[in-house]
């Protein structure tokens, strides 16, 4: 029958492959080559197009686009519901559209380009197309541009119609993990009523799943997987998939197990595993699943971070031999931010990890909120299409179409180097937890679910009743699983099972745990022989030939950097920065520094890449670095990331995490965006040693600085973090020089422990000479936890001393300075957590005639330290003094908008700190309260 090739093909596509075939003819399938070669698209006439040389059947141009758009959107008639939920059909689907109807069935018309094979009817070709892209699975990949990555697609799934083929002794091992999943949680929800254990009921396809990707992955090359994953059947994946015994687990629900954790711990459907798993040949895959807070997705950014560093630590440049899994859920998925960002990052240089398997348990539901109400796009997979990656839906309830699609996911992400995500429709039997009542909110869902046989009683069935397992075989599983978990029972209540705590081995040998906080415990050797230093201000100077740096770049930092070194004196922020790092590559410490706008930094001050001013290539001078003692220097990797915070900052925590031997900073372009990182600081930044006992040595650099730059660009939430501190978790440290970053950045890696670092630094500082250091400071000299007042010729005039911090202590000194006081003296307090009460106390008995000590700030008094250290300092201070206070007044606003206002602030606070007796601050009354006066404190807006 003679088809209208304009109005009936796919014009688009036609166009495609036109562009194609002009390109290259044999990249296109021979019988469009014959078409675009006999006939001309321009004159819209019909015409029957003969197949290629060798073949006998006639075929059309509707049957290319119907073999086309079965790829493209066969996925929208797929089989996909367990809960049998009818999906309307597509109409791009309908013969019409192909210019074909029901009486061309047994027409002859080919294969068109469909790689399986037909016997050249339409009927059976449909049929086919049905069965590959309309079954238990459908493929989402027709989008992807990368022509290697379809094609292979395509071969990997149409000569064998998308079917599983498995063996008996496949079918049977799905059966046995479906057993031992479902016993399981029937264990748990009979034998500990009310209990939460979020459980997999409904997903329990998710085990065969995981469990086929590793056994998969191995053998071609994968040796250790690291997995993150929210609550929903996690105890089941720990116990199934991660092998954790069934007593440690049972002794956790009893609250029988024993342990020597130290801090707060968390709950079991919280907590983290890890074991070397037996595979075949004598060999083994090491399996780690990260501990994971309640919010949901934050661990896919540090779970990707310690992928990347252990391929790092193992020199897996091919990103073969380490692989992440992610397990989400599909309103997770498509609500949390960070599963976007964290997407976003899976291509940029510096982060890649050879792509990601993403799994997502689809409970077709939120806690209560249905998917038209959590998303408005059919799957909950669409929010990943901006990463090109293929994308497979399947029906939980076959699990044989899981287990395919999951060897196909891993060959994929071996093959090309990419993430494959697999979409598992399931449902929740339980509600979000075992104490929920589902039928409350989705009544017609929970009769269907109420209902239906189980995964494992549909599967157990189809498997007797083809005679692959007898009905009596299939109740001895059962019963064997359930011995197990009864033997385990007991065992869990006799011999109070000891819990796995992590501990300091493989790259953490030879670290532990952190003291408990002591001056002298915390200090290192950070001083570096001034040789040293020279070797590096010497590298960033140099530049190989052929390479033409900016001259304002090359004059004022280049130059006067390595001047600065030679001559001892005038070292600024950047320098002493340079210094530091470039000194622990000399010592073969590796340096990994990301955020926004890092390499040249946020205010011009760091330059630690250099642009070639006409041709755009960059320079890292440091990797330049020569051997020292035949020592081959560590490398620094600095990359300007994408414009996130909580990713990004979730990567690196994990990377470092990971590889304690080298040191990891994370900037923020402005200390107010550490704001869009804040669930990373609560939830694993401030708290993981104690919940996980996991230690980590990530710094944190936070522009903060109060100069009139309005409400967001001037604070860094320094009181956000003082709440946050306890038990030693964290060092928050507010650097006055840049020795003292020099200094606290070396220490970082001389110590014995890793604790997370938060540095508050500077801004209108970097470049005030009055700041800098001298060599000495760096050659001779350590980290200071306090800095005495050396401006004071005689300590025994003095009656007011001033504790501070930060950027206000020079602001201090120069008012005083033009009013030649001599009674007032200025300490500062370098690093505020954990608070150094020994310094602070002999900075204070220096001065023996003090009769008032006072805090003084920028902030206003509910922001800033004063709040922390009001509480933390009352016991240090002199008997009879109390701590005053000079700075602003409580604010809804971390400052004030105007330039004049802040500046009048400033001057107010000032006088009044140097000339006033201290007072506590009053809190506002109303919107608008009057300016302060002499009485003390600095005005309000």
């Amino acid at each position: 029958m003679p088809s209208d090739f304009y109005t009936q093909a796919n014009s688009e596509y036609i166009d495609q492959l036109f562009a194609l075939y002009q390109k290259d003819p044999g990249s296109v399938p021979a019988e469009w080559r014959a078409f675009f070669a006999g006939f001309d698209l321009a004159l819209g006439k019909g015409a029957t197009l003969v197949g290629a040389a060798g073949e006998s059947n006639t075929v059309t141009i509707g049957t290319f686009d119907l073999v086309h758009t079965y790829r493209e959107l066969g996925h929208c008639e797929a089989n996909l519901d367990p809960l049998d939920a009818v999906r309307p059909a597509q109409p791009l689907l309908a013969l019409s559209e192909f210019g074909m109807s029901d009486a061309d069935m047994d027409r002859v018309v080919g294969n068109g380009s469909f790689m399986g094979s037909t016997d050249g009817t339409l009927r059976d070709l449909l049929g086919k197309l049905r069965t590959t892209y309309c079954g238990s699975i459908g493929v989402e990949f027709i989008g992807i541009h990368d022509k290697t990555q379809r094609d292979w697609l395509t071969e990997q799934m149409e000569p064998r119609l998308n079917q599983p083929n498995l063996t008996k002794e496949e079918q049977l091992s799905i059966l046995f993990q479906l057993t031992a999943a479902e016993e399981f949680e029937n264990y748990l929800h009979t034998r500990f009523v009310g209990k939460k254990r979020f459980s997999l009921e409904g997903a329990e396809s998710l085990i065969p799943m995981v469990n086929t990707i590793i056994d998969e992955g191995h053998p071609i090359g994968v040796e250790n997987f690291v997995l993150g994953m929210a609550h929903r059947g996690r105890l089941n994946v720990l116990a199934h998939v991660l092998n954790k015994p069934y007593e440690a687990i049972l002794a956790e629900f009893e609250g029988t197990y024993a342990t020597d954790v130290e801090g707060d711990g968390d709950v079991k459907y919280h907590l983290g595993y890890s074991c070397l798993r037996p595979e075949k040949q004598g060999t083994s895959v090491k399996i780690s699943l990260q501990p994971n807070p309640s919010h949901l997705e934050l661990v896919n950014p540090v779970v990707e971070g310690i992928v990347r560093a252990k391929q790092t630590y193992l020199g897996d440049t091919e990103r073969t031999r380490v692989v992440p899994v992610l397990i989400h859920g599909d309103a997770a998925f498509v609500g949390q931010g960070v599963v976007h960002e964290t997407l976003n990052l899976s291509e940029l240089v510096g982060f890649r990890t050879g792509g990601t398997v993403h799994l997502l348990v689809n409970n077709q539901i939120g806690f209560t909120t249905s998917p038209k109400q959590g998303r408005f796009t059919p799957y909950p997979t669409d929010v990943a299409k901006n990463i090109q990656a293929p994308i497979f839906h399947v029906n939980g309830d076959d699990p044989e179409a899981v287990v395919y699609i999951a060897k196909l996911a891993i060959a994929f992400r071996e093959r090309f180097k990419m993430d494959a995500i697999i979409d598992m429709w399931c449902y929740r039997r339980y509600g979000h937890n075992e104490t929920d009542a589902p039928e409350f909110t989705q009544p017609k869902m929970y009769d269907v679910i109420n209902s239906k046989l189980t995964t494992r009683g549909l599967y157990a069935k189809k498997l007797i009743e083809a005679g692959v397992i007898t009905g009596e075989a299939d109740a001895q599983m059962r019963a064997e699983v359930v011995g197990r978990l009864e033997k385990a029972h007991k065992l869990a209540k006799e011999t109070r099972p000891k819990t796995r705590l992590p501990s300091y081995g493989g790259v953490w040998t030879g670290l532990s745990k952190g003291p408990t906080f002591g001056e002298a415990e915390w200090h290192a050797k950070t001083s570096v022989n001034p040789e040293t230093l020279r070797a590096v201000a010497d590298a960033y100077a140099k530049v190989p030939s052929g390479f033409t740096p900016n001259a304002k770049v090359q004059r004022l930092y280049q130059q006067s950097r390595r001047d600065a070194v030679q001559t001892g004196k005038g070292i600024d922020w950047g320098n002493g920065e340079m210094l530091g790092l470039g000194s622990l590559m000399l010592e073969g410490f590796d340096v990994r520094f990301t955020g926004q706008d890092v390499e040249r930094g946020t205010f011009g001050h760091r330059h630690a890449v250099l642009h070639d001013a006409k041709t755009d290539e960059t320079l890292t001078p440091l990797n330049a670095l020569p051997a020292v003692g035949g020592k081959k220097p560590g490398q620094l990797t600095i990359i300007n990331s994408m414009l996130s915070e909580v990713a990004v900052l979730g990567f690196e925590w994990g990377y470092a995490a990971a590889e304690p031997r080298s040191l990891v900073v994370w900037e923020a372009q402005f200390g107010d965006f550490v704001n869009g990182a804040q669930p990373i600081i609560d939830q694993f930044l401030t708290s993981a040693e104690s919940k996980w006992q996991q230690s980590n040595g990530l710094v944190l650099m936070l522009p903060h600085g109060y100069e009139g730059a309005g409400p967001e660009h001037s604070n860094a939430y320094m009181e956000r973090f003082l709440s946050l501190c306890a038990e030693d978790n964290i060092q928050v440290v507010v650097p006055t020089t840049p020795a003292q970053v020099f200094h606290a950045l070396r220490r970082q890696m001389h110590r014995k422990f890793r604790k997370p670092l938060v540095l508050f630094q500077p801004k209108s500082l970097l470049r005030l000479p009055q700041t800098f250091s001298r060599i000495e400071d760096l050659a001779d000299a350590g980290f200071e936890y306090v800095i005495d007042d050396t401006g004071v010729a005689d300590r025994s005039k003095v009656s007011r001393v001033l504790l501070c911090t930060g950027k206000v202590y020079y602001s201090l000194a120069a008012a005083r300075d033009k009013t030649s006081q001599s009674n007032v003296a200025i300490v500062r307090i370098e690093q505020l957590y954990p608070l150094p009460a020994k310094s602070i106390q002999q900075a204070l008995a220096k001065y023996p005639n003090v009769k008032d000590v006072a805090w003084v700030q920028e902030e206003p008094a509910n922001r800033g330290a004063y709040g922390y250290i009001d509480r933390k300092i009352r016991g240090l201070l002199p008997n009879g003094i109390t701590l005053g206070y000079f700075g602003r007044e409580e604010a809804a606003s971390p400052a004030v908008g105007s330039e004049k206002v802040h500046s009048h602030e400033e001057q107010e606070l000032l006088s009044a700190a140097l000339s006033v007796p201290a007072r506590t601050p009053e809190v506002k009354q109303t919107a608008k309260a009057e300016p302060a006066t002499a009485r003390g404190g600095a005005v309000s807006d």
